[in-house]
């Protein structure tokens, strides 16, 4: 199985002249040298080089305490988690799988050989507890998937321990810097050697400051997707919130073909729309679980112990954790189907050729407002249509359809940012605000619908259901609470105006 290593380091340039003494930088009180390790990577991306356009390396490397294959996932600047797997001939279905949303049915290929010869210092306290590794690396490279050739270079690394705190970094490099060492220009080795060697991925340019209001609308398209495709192995790592990232990027693109269907046409995008509403529902059903475990465990948490009448706390444990397993399983088969790679592959042709109508030409600041107010009529009047019924499960549908209404505003106005500024700024905060204060509603609707499902369980194993009941009551509760905050929330809302 892989393994992940969170990895927080610098790269600086070298010229031949060695690392600094370090000696006293912090809590450094000894430099240990651990010698010189030879390293002979493999590098593999897709023959158009797909990986290192989204900064991801993959790597088989032999020599050192870490021999394997390697997948860096960037996290931060000079942050990166390193998932391991053991050496093999090829590529580990486990590492396969996290980058398949890049790679899709394309093949991953030998792209580049790095040779370093690494020269290892520990920087240690004076318990001898390891701080940093700073090495000295000889690097040869040599490109292997085009008519390239070999680059040479130096390079100074400093990786921080596990658990280390990022502020010593700071002083070493406070300490390099005084001696004339330089950070490096390029982010990883892999970026160098390209470079280097034969060129940076054809495909990697910097797109153009957007000027009409398709512009707009396929920056704010694109932004959505790649959160989508770097939402993707962190689903798969199981990472906290990855579902609900990659939920919400499939939302606000489908929220965004419909809202502006006057500038894309929807002949063309209601099929992705569909097929992302498909990929959305079936993140839901973790997501959706995963939040409501939590309201419940919550809930029972705050309760004083005399309250919890029979084994609540063991049964509402095992129905969260039956149903995540369940779910999980299902949701990784999703993403490794040809319909989910299908839709990627759509979503990627369609903003490489978008289907542009006559309003794409025009200027934002017209196009995009009258977009967003448009959606911002529609839930005025669901809103008003809701607080007109009485309390009961017709107001709790209705105020869901405002909820999502809510959403799909905030997503308008969010693609309208870059364009209108504080105006398109302030209706997105005003539909988040509504939201997260209908969302609360909503959950409170689901929460009452499980512990109803709970109890009548319990109930018939013979257990007491009182607990249950106790918790739907106080859901209730927060309920009404939320219909009575609504009206005023409301008023504010409209009383700020919109776009």
């Amino acid at each position: 199985m892989a393994d992940a290593k969170r990895e927080i380091e610098r790269k600086y340039e070298s010229d031949d002249s060695g690392l600094p003494d370090l000696t006293g930088v912090g809590k450094v009180a000894d430099v240990l040298d651990k010698g010189v390790t030879e390293l002979d990577a493999t590098y593999y991306d897709t023959a158009d080089e797909r990986l290192a356009a989204a900064a991801l390396t993959l790597r088989r490397r032999t020599g050192g305490s870490d021999a394997g294959w390697h997948l860096k996932v960037p996290v931060a600047p000079g942050v990166r988690d390193e998932i391991r797997a053991p050496l093999s001939d090829t590529v580990p279905e486990e590492i396969a799988a996290l980058v398949r949303s890049r790679v899709r049915t394309a093949d991953l290929i030998p792209v580049v050989r790095l040779r370093s010869a690494r020269d290892v210092r520990h920087l240690v306290d004076a318990d001898g507890a390891l701080l940093a590794e700073a090495s000295v690396d000889a690097v040869t490279a040599e490109r292997l998937n085009r008519a390239g050739g070999t680059a040479q270079w130096t390079e100074i690394e400093v990786e921080l321990a596990d658990d280390g705190d990022p502020a010593f970094l700071d002083k070493v490099d406070k300490r390099l810097r005084k001696a004339g060492v330089r950070p490096s220009k390029a982010p990883s080795k892999l970026a160098r050697a390209l470079e280097q060697t034969g060129g940076t991925p054809a495909h990697r340019h910097t797109r153009a400051h957007p000027v009409t209001a398709g512009d707009h609308v396929l920056a704010y398209l694109r932004e959505q997707r790649e959160t989508l495709l770097e939402c993707d192995p962190a689903v798969r790592r199981d990472l906290p919130d990855s579902v609900h990232r990659m939920r919400v990027a499939t939302r606000r693109m489908r929220s965004t073909f419909r809202t502006f269907g006057r500038i894309l046409d929807p002949t063309a995008t209601t099929p992705l729309a569909a097929e992302l509403k498909w990929l959305g529902a079936e993140l839901g059903a973790d997501r959706d679980q995963e939040v409501l475990a939590d309201r419940l465990t919550t809930a029972l948490d705050a309760l004083p112990p005399a309250l919890v009448l029979g084994p609540v706390r063991h049964r509402v444990t095992t129905w969260a954790r039956t149903r995540h397993g369940s779910t999980r399983g299902h949701l990784i088969a999703i993403l490794d189907s040809a319909r989910y790679l299908a839709l990627l592959d759509g979503l990627d042709a369609l903003l490489a050729d978008p289907p542009l109508r006559p309003k794409a030409a025009a200027k934002p600041e017209k196009a995009l407002a009258k977009a967003a107010r448009k959606d911002f009529a529609k839930v005025s009047r669901l809103i008003t249509a809701a607080l007109d019924l009485p309390p009961g499960e017709q107001r709790d549908l209705a105020l869901h359809d405002a909820r999502k209404k809510a959403k799909r505003t905030r997503y308008a106005a969010e693609a309208a940012i870059p364009a209108l500024g504080g105006s398109a700024r302030s209706l997105a905060k005003s539909m988040k605000s509504l939201t997260s204060l209908l969302g609360d509603h909503q959950d409170s609707v689901m929460a009452r619908h499980t512990l109803r499902e709970l109890s009548a369980v319990a109930h018939a194993a013979g257990e007491s259901a009182f607990t249950y009941g106790l918790l739907h009551g106080r859901e209730e509760a927060r309920a009404e609470a939320v219909e009575r905050e609504l009206p005023g929330l409301w008023r504010k809302i409209t009383s700020g105006g919109s776009v």
